[in-house]
């Protein structure tokens, strides 16, 4: 126990340095106290100390947090370990109003923008971990940041606040009054490109220098309130600069990653889709083709649709060969797929595809669409080729909607057919409610 307090009273006596004027003290100071902010560290409890309020009052953010937080813009070494001790620490319900406060939250989202900043991933795992509680989200949605227009490439715009040691400002800097810009759809536009990759193969020619995968995290988190869903099916500008651009759905913009190689990236898109699925008022502009419009009621403002059906099939379509009647059936996108075509190897991920199916089943219009584009002959596949039970389980409860007879009270369309995790639970079983994610 001596041993613990004298440990931990060495370990403080390291906090005032990290204010010290050089950097490689800052460094020195900082590496030592990184290896205690992961859960389950002995002297964790001196980052948290101090912060309660007494009585009534408002807890205070403690140095160590606030010198952090000024750390993230310090020179790469010191940043790099800084960000990393707040994804560290930013599991904890105590330290995350601090960590989203305004102004942090706009340094973090305006740094992530920048295509320059060599540090994104890691401001990007701690805002997924921050969105992980609603308050964030809540924030984030409502976020906005002052943006520059910027003639020159890599990125049509320059955060103006996400100036920091490891991203510095364009040059020649650009001219004109900042635009206060909503953040999320920026964020999204950042999310498309953190893959694009020169055709050479060249990743020094990316438009950007992080990759952003945790950002389908983020996006996952945000939609899990009905105000997050609601911003992924609004139609929008395309271009978040320009207000007379043509709409979309901002959830369109990212369906394409529901077969990427990170798993991060398309379990966070399949778990955007699924969430934005449990509104029956947007499934036809879901399942609806891009080369209709269609609006979400209450709106009447349309864009085209978002044509998820394909997004969601093609992870769970295999090599199976189908005649020629089924294929016509298909999205374009599955027809004569090659004998090397895999599912997704992740249970995880099969099955939320299955619950999304299942949600977009809730309505005689979806059922109608799921079996006139070939849903069931993909699940059929992927049901004998099935190795989890419980996604078994989701695919036969599939198979009964698309395969059951409607009856009278369903033929003019007007129904809701409930599915498990939307009020149904025939046979009682927690395991078979659909929950967001």
């Amino acid at each position: 126990m001596l041993y613990l307090s004298t440990m931990e009273a060495q370990l403080k006596e390291l906090i005032p340095f990290l204010r010290d004027k050089n950097p490689q003290v800052r460094q020195i100071a900082l590496s030592n106290l990184l290896g205690q902010t992961p859960e389950g560290s002995p002297h964790r409890s001196i980052f948290y100390h101090g912060l309660g309020g007494a009585g009534l009052q408002k807890p205070k953010e403690t140095d160590i947090i606030r010198d952090l937080k000024l750390l993230c813009r310090d020179q790469l070494a010191v940043a790099h370990d800084a960000f990393r001790a707040l994804v560290n620490l930013s599991d904890s319900p105590l330290l995350v109003p601090f960590l989203s406060e305004p102004a942090f939250l706009t340094f973090l989202v305006s740094y992530i923008l920048n295509a320059d900043s060599i540090l994104a991933d890691l401001a990007s795992m701690l805002i997924s971990n921050l969105t992980a509680s609603s308050s964030p989200c809540a924030a984030l949605l409502a976020l906005k940041v002052p943006v520059l227009k910027t003639p020159s490439s890599p990125s049509p715009l320059f955060p103006t606040l996400s100036r920091s040691g490891t991203c510095s400002a364009p040059v020649p800097y650009p001219s004109g009054e900042p635009q206060d810009i909503l953040a999320l759809p920026l964020l999204i536009d950042a999310f498309v490109e953190g893959v694009s990759i020169d055709p050479s193969g060249d990743r020094a020619s990316r438009k950007r220098k992080g990759e952003l995968h945790f950002l389908a995290s983020v996006f996952a988190n945000i939609s899990t309130s009905p105000a997050g869903r609601t911003f992924f099916v609004t139609s929008r500008p395309t271009d978040p600069l320009n207000p007379n651009s043509t709409n979309e759905y901002p959830l369109a913009k990212i369906l394409a990653f529901t077969e990427h190689q990170d798993t991060i990236r398309r379990g966070g898109v399949a778990s955007t889709l699924k969430n934005c699925a449990f509104s029956s008022q947007v499934h036809r502009a879901i399942l609806s083709p891009d080369t209709e419009a269609v609006a979400v009621p209450p709106s009447t403002l349309s864009a085209p649709g978002i044509d998820a059906l394909p997004y969601i099939l093609l992870p769970l379509a295999g090599p199976e060969e189908l005649d020629l009647e089924d294929q016509e059936k298909l999205p374009s996108a599955l027809q004569f797929l090659p004998s090397t075509k895999k599912r997704d190897p992740d249970p995880v991920l099969r099955l939320t595809h299955v619950e999304t199916l299942l949600l977009l089943c809730t309505t005689r219009w979806g059922r109608d669409y799921l079996r006139d584009h070939g849903v069931y002959e993909i699940v059929r596949g992927a049901h004998m080729e099935e190795t989890v039970d419980k996604v078994s389980e989701h695919i036969e409860r599939l198979v009964q909607l698309l395969k059951g007879d409607e009856g009278v009270e369903t033929v003019d369309g007007s129904d809701l057919v409930r599915v498990g995790g939307q009020g149904d639970d025939d046979d009682g079983d927690e395991d078979n409610r659909i929950e967001e994610v």
